[in-house]
Parts: structure tokens; C-alpha cells; sequence
């Protein structure tokens, strides 16, 4: 509150003085000292208000703080009131011209304008500014003329995904009314597509140079790059001609709608690399030679390949291997002689972490001779077999019925059957069984998976724990369809469903850095920061905006992102 007073000190009225010195605490957190007031009785039953400069002082005997009166300023009526305007000019010496601004106003007639959450917006611009994405930007910019504002367009339609995810229709309200972003001028939807398409055309210049601004200001190691794929589909199948949007297996099981890949690569910390728009009917093996190509152009140095056993191929081992690449994939336990020939070669499991146990293998001879990492998880093993059992107790109820009923149709469904059909086989004479052979070779796999590798220097503990981290592009994934709101995508045109994932990526990237760097996660660090207001106050003598004090929570978060603190007194105005 001592700010406050001091805003008075020039040429605030008379009662907005005493008021102050009244009512308010002169910065007792740091120095103790309040103002208060005391009532006195007259023996003629008249009440006399006195004013104190007090501190409270701990009494030890007594176990609790009592006020000890420095000074006494006399009746409430009588004040002096230009020896208080001289005693706040004194003060005043010491604070800053920002922290001196005057707005003359009362207390009845401060108008509360507007409430607007402001610090997340602050956090978000901060890193935007400090990975120097800013300047990526109007760099490119520079080669082309707008009038319109495509930079701050572009940074609030990527703050709208991590706070508040809308239709790019809604930004404009929202930027104009329910977040403060500190634009100069209002966004239109207009300048919202623009910058769209602005981002469309320089992505692969902006994705380069922002992901080397990144690595370079926090320090990421890229010698592992982790990649997978995800679906998004849409709603509403709209006609029109479209490369991205087709009908595919789908990872969130709508198989009945349109879609587009995604592609996502990924740094051990779990940081976004690049995102690619692919299409929805591509085979996630298909992909594999446009993505090393688009990120050997970069000039990476060495870099160990992390993908899934859906990317797995001797054509894609090959491809990752080009200009001196290496791999690190997931395999399928079944289905190659030569997969098949690594899990039943002899070894010991050694343990290297809880619930993780490996044993390296080479199998095949000559050139393709491969090697492998076997790990086994005792946990996951466990809940394999149970989970095989409840298969198995369902299939045999369903076979009792099926093979007495002698229903064609139903066997049928039953050997084709998702999950239960792997343990059916179908005898000579129609009757069907379980498959017990199948039941006892799943059994020696459970809690296990196979990795295959080109790297011959990295241990084959690295090699486990390192494929685990591929974790990190499934938990961006989440982000991006959940905190993110990727879905539902608004657009229709391939080339606004690539820009519309390329702002998702840039706001993953933001809200990547501050989960890493806070160890929190983006919904808590939104609740929390998100609680900073701007506030528009407005007096008969002028107008001011004033963001709110910081929490201590707040202030924690800033400070492990290395964010100041943003400006208490935004702006004052006076009324003449």
C-alpha cells in the first residue's frame, strides 16, 4: 500500500489523504508499521477518533504481538493534513518515477472498468520472446509487405490453443475482451487468416530456426530423436478436393471418419522438434524417408532414430541409416524368422531399473546379422497373463455355446474375432477349440518387448531406456488433443489444417518448456498463473491499469522460467 500513498503525494485531494492514512497499512510486510484508528468516550457521551502510527512488537512473556505507538497524528478531525503531503513526499524519494505516477481519485469513485486474466499471456509472451520465435517471424516478415499485424495475430491465435483453445472466429472476441495479450492494435479475424497463410508459406524456415534458437538458448542434447504418428479426423466429411484428408486405421478407433496423420519428432526431453501434416490413409512406414530427409537437411550431427515397432522395416532401417544416421526400433515378437530366432536365443536378464530387466542377442549372419535388446517388464508381464486369462475364460464360455448350437456364422465372427480369435483353431471336423499351443507361446512372451538397433557403441542398457523415452511423443500427443484442443480442426482446406496443426506445435513447444523447467504440468501452471489479473480502474480524475500482486505460486513459476515479474503499474492517465 505504500505505493498507493505515495501516488497521492503531489496532487490528490484532501480527503483521499486522510482516507490512506487511515485505512491502510504502510508497508507493514516489510517494515512493520501500520496506521490505526482509536476511539475515545467523552464523559458527555461524545466519540472522539484518534490517529496512530503504530508497530507491532512480539511480547515474549505474554506469548503475542502487542502495538506499540511510534507516533500519534492527533484527532481524525484536526489532522494536518500538509504535514502528512510533506511526510509522503519525503517517502516518495525512494521509489522509482513508475513507482511515484499519480492518479488523483476517492474511494467511492474508483469504477472497476474491466478484470482481465493477464498472466498467462505474460508467461506465454515471455517464452515466445526469450526462444526468440518473435524474431523468427519478422525476419520473415521482412521479405514481404503487410499491413496487417501478422507477428501479434500469430502469437495470440498459438496463447488462445494453450489457454483458452477456440474456433480462430472466437480469437477475436477473446483477444479483444476475455485475456489481456498486450497488442497495440485490436486482431481481426481477417488478420488471423493471414497470418495463417503467412505461417504456411515460411513453416519450414520458422520450424528450423525456431528449434535452433531453442536448442541453443536451453541447451537440448539432439543425439536421440523420438518420432511416432497420431490421427486427428473430422466431424463432418465436407466435399471438396483434398491430399491430406482420407479414410484410415485410426488410433482413436473412427475408422467411419475423415482424417489426417500427424507426425511428431521429439527430443529426449520431450521437447517438439517438428511436426509434419500427412495423409490420413498413409501407412506410418510410408513416412519414414520424408522425415529423415526433412531433418537430415538440418545438419544434425549424428542422431539415433527412436520409433515404434509400426515404423519397423528393412526399407526404413536402410532409410534411417542414410548419411550416417542410426535406429533404435520398437519390433513385433512375431511374424520374422529373424525376430522370432533373437527371443529364443539363451541369455541372462540383467536388471537395470525397477520393473525393467534386458539381455542383448545378435541374430541372423553376414550382412544380416542384426542386433537386438530384449526387455522384460515383471509387472507388465503379470497383467498380461491376467488379461490372457479373462480372454480365455470368455472364449471358453462362448465356444460351449457356439459348438452346441453349431452356428456357422457366429464361429465365423468368433475366428476373426479381435482379441480372443489369436487362441481359436478350428478342428477337421467344424468343431472349434481353444488353441493351447498359442495360449503356452504367448505365455513365453509376456511383459516383453524387442527392440532391433544399428548403433553398435550405445549399451544396450541405453538402448532400453532410451526407446522407454519414446513415451515422451505419446504424452505430446495427449497434450496436443487434450490440453491443446486439436480437435475439433475448423478447417476444411489442407493448407489451413497444416497451419492450424503448425500453430498446435508452436503452443506445444511453449507449454513443453514450461512443464520441463517447472516440473508441472501445463493445466496446473494455467490455473495458477492465469489468476493474475489486469485491472482497468477508473476515477473522476483519471484511469489506470494495474496488474494484480503476484502469489507466491506465481511468482515460483516465473521464477523457474526465468520470467520477470510484469509491471504493476501498467499505464496511468490522467483525466485532464
Amino acid at each position: 500500500m505504500f505505493r498507493e500513498w505515495c501516488f497521492c503525494s503531489k496532487y490528490l485531494g484532501t480527503r483521499f489523504v486522510i482516507y490512506l492514512f487511515t485505512k491502510y497499512v504502510i508497508y507493514a510486510y516489510n517494515i512493520g508499521m501500520y496506521i490505526r484508528t482509536i476511539k475515545r468516550k467523552n464523559k458527555d457521551g461524545s466519540v472522539v477518533e484518534y490517529v496512530q502510527l503504530a508497530n507491532n512488537v512480539w511480547n515474549k512473556e505474554k506469548g503475542f504481538a502487542q502495538a506499540q505507538v511510534i507516533h500519534s497524528f492527533g484527532r481524525s478531525d484536526q489532522l494536518d493534513v500538509e504535514a502528512l503531503k510533506r511526510l509522503i513526499k519525503s517517502m516518495s524519494r525512494f521509489l522509482t518515477p513508475e513507482d511515484s505516477a499519480q492518479l488523483e481519485h476517492r474511494d467511492d469513485d474508483i469504477k472497476i472498468i474491466s478484470s482481465r486474466p493477464a498472466g498467462g499471456a505474460h508467461l506465454l509472451r515471455s517464452l515466445w520472446d526469450r526462444l526468440r520465435i518473435d524474431q523468427c517471424v519478422r525476419k520473415a516478415l521482412d521479405q514481404r509487405s503487410f499491413t496487417a499485424p501478422i507477428a501479434e495475430a500469430l502469437f495470440a491465435m498459438v496463447a488462445n490453443r494453450a489457454l483458452a483453445p477456440s474456433s480462430k472466429l472466437a480469437i477475436e472476441q477473446w483477444a479483444a475482451e476475455e485475456v489481456f495479450l498486450g497488442n497495440n492494435e485490436p486482431l481481426q479475424v481477417q488478420h488471423l487468416y493471414r497470418a495463417m497463410d503467412f505461417l504456411l508459406e515460411h513453416e519450414h524456415t520458422i520450424q528450423q530456426e525456431v528449434f535452433w534458437s531453442t536448442a541453443s538458448l536451453l541447451n537440448l542434447t539432439v543425439d536421440l530423436i523420438f518420432f511416432d504418428t497420431t490421427n486427428t479426423y473430422f466431424e463432418i466429411d465436407e466435399p471438396g478436393p483434398s491430399e491430406l484428408k482420407a479414410y484410415g486405421k485410426s488410433k482413436d478407433k473412427r475408422d467411419d471418419l475423415p482424417q489426417v496423420t500427424i507426425g511428431l519428432a521429439v527430443t529426449r526431453e520431450g521437447i517438439p522438434v517438428r511436426c509434419w501434416v500427412l495423409p490420413g490413409n498413409q501407412h506410418d512406414s510410408q513416412c519414414v524417408d520424408q522425415v529423415q530427409k526433412d531433418l537430415n537437411s538440418w545438419n544434425l550431427g549424428r542422431v539415433v532414430w527412436v520409433m515404434d515397432r509400426g515404423m519397423s522395416s528393412q526399407a526404413n532401417q536402410k532409410i534411417l541409416q542414410r548419411a550416417g544416421g542410426q535406429y533404435i526400433l520398437g519390433e513385433k515378437l512375431s511374424g520374422t524368422k529373424l525376430n522370432e530366432d533373437a527371443l529364443s536365443r539363451p541369455g541372462r536378464f540383467k536388471t537395470i531399473a525397477d520393473n525393467l530387466q534386458i539381455k542383448e542377442v545378435f541374430a541372423g549372419d553376414g550382412t544380416a546379422k542384426q542386433r537386438y535388446v530384449i526387455a522384460y517388464n515383471p509387472q507388465q508381464a503379470e497383467l498380461d497373463r491376467i488379461h490372457r486369462e479373462q480372454i480365455l475364460e470368455r472364449l471358453a464360455c462362448e465356444l460351449e455355446v457356439l459348438n452346441k448350437n453349431n452356428k456357422t456364422k457366429a464361429q465365423c465372427n468368433l475366428l476373426l474375432h479381435r482379441s480372443m480369435g489369436r487362441y481359436v483353431k478350428e478342428l477337421k471336423s467344424g468343431t472349434l477349440k481353444i488353441d493351447k499351443a498359442k495360449v503356452k507361446q504367448d505365455e513365453k512372451l509376456d511383459g516383453k518387448y524387442l527392440l532391433s538397433t544399428s548403433d553398435l557403441h550405445l549399451s544396450a542398457e541405453d538402448i532400453a531406456l532410451g526407446y522407454k523415452q519414446l513415451l515422451e511423443v505419446e504424452r505430446a500427443f495427449r497434450t496436443l488433443k487434450s490440453t491443446l484442443s486439436l480437435r475439433p480442426v475448423y478447417h476444411s482446406k489442407d493448407d489451413r489444417i497444416r497451419s492450424h496443426v503448425l500453430i498446435c506445435w508452436l503452443a506445444l513447444l511453449l507449454v513443453r518448456i514450461a512443464e520441463v523447467e517447472t516440473g508441472q504440468s501445463w493445466p496446473k501452471i494455467r490455473q495458477q498463473i492465469q489468476q493474475q489479473n489486469l485491472i482497468d480502474l477508473f476515477g473522476t480524475n483519471g484511469r489506470i491499469l494495474q496488474h494484480t500482486e503476484l502469489t507466491p505460486s506465481q511468482r515460483n513459476i516465473l521464477n523457474k522460467l526465468k520470467i520477470k515479474p510484469p509491471k504493476r503499474i501498467l499505464s496511468v492517465e490522467s483525466a485532464s
